[in-house]
């Protein structure tokens, strides 16, 4: 039995060492991680890579079933993947353990719940959202940067000789700040839509 271990989280700036200390303790020697969100299963290249080692009897091992699914129905399209191929999966913080039908039972009832909470807290999140609009104020953070200085950067940009970071460091905020910008000016009015909610 080899044991094979998952660990993801959402963006660049989260840090993944607290679920590879608890893979490792499991007796994970192989481990695949990345930094994706868990939106779209196209977009984690380690977990295609990851299903796609897996043999008869390993056990693919995950701090929480969130971090591999992020709703029933992919959960159901990985497990009938592990089926396939005779592996199991295990999560190291719920008492989930797919090589009982009880087990599998669980795992399919925590997907379901967990797609729930995710859809309540977003109706919640855009209910919040037209709130705010009818009361006249837009939703989000404050631009980091004046109006004045964000065209002065954009047009610092345009003109070449400048990258992100390098206004960043000169306007006093991220290199994403400027990128926003940037955008905002350059891309497509759908994007400019976006920026405002």
């Amino acid at each position: 039995m080899r044991f094979v271990g998952y660990a993801r989280v959402s963006t660049q700036e989260q840090d993944t060492a607290l679920q590879l200390d608890a893979l490792v303790k499991q007796g994970c020697k192989v481990i695949f991680q990345e930094k994706a969100s868990g939106a779209s299963r196209a977009g984690r290249v380690e977990l295609a890579r990851c299903l796609a080692s897996l043999r008869h009897g390993d056990v693919l091992v995950v701090y929480k079933i969130d971090r591999i699914a992020r709703s029933l129905f992919d959960l159901l399209a990985i497990l009938r993947q592990l089926e396939s191929v005779g592996a199991n999966i295990k999560s190291v913080t719920e008492p989930l353990d797919t090589s009982n039908s009880m087990g599998v039972f669980v795992i399919q009832i925590l997907g379901a719940v967990a797609q729930l909470e995710r859809s309540m807290i977003r109706e919640r999140s855009i209910a919040g959202q037209l709130a705010a609009r009818e009361r006249g104020r837009m939703p989000g953070r404050e631009r980091a940067m004046s109006p004045k200085d964000e065209a002065a950067a954009v047009a610092e940009y345009l003109r070449g000789g400048s990258g992100y970071g390098g206004l960043g460091k000169k306007y006093g905020v991220s290199a994403s700040s400027i990128k926003r910008a940037v955008y905002r000016v350059t891309k497509s009015q759908d994007y400019k839509k976006r920026s405002k909610v």
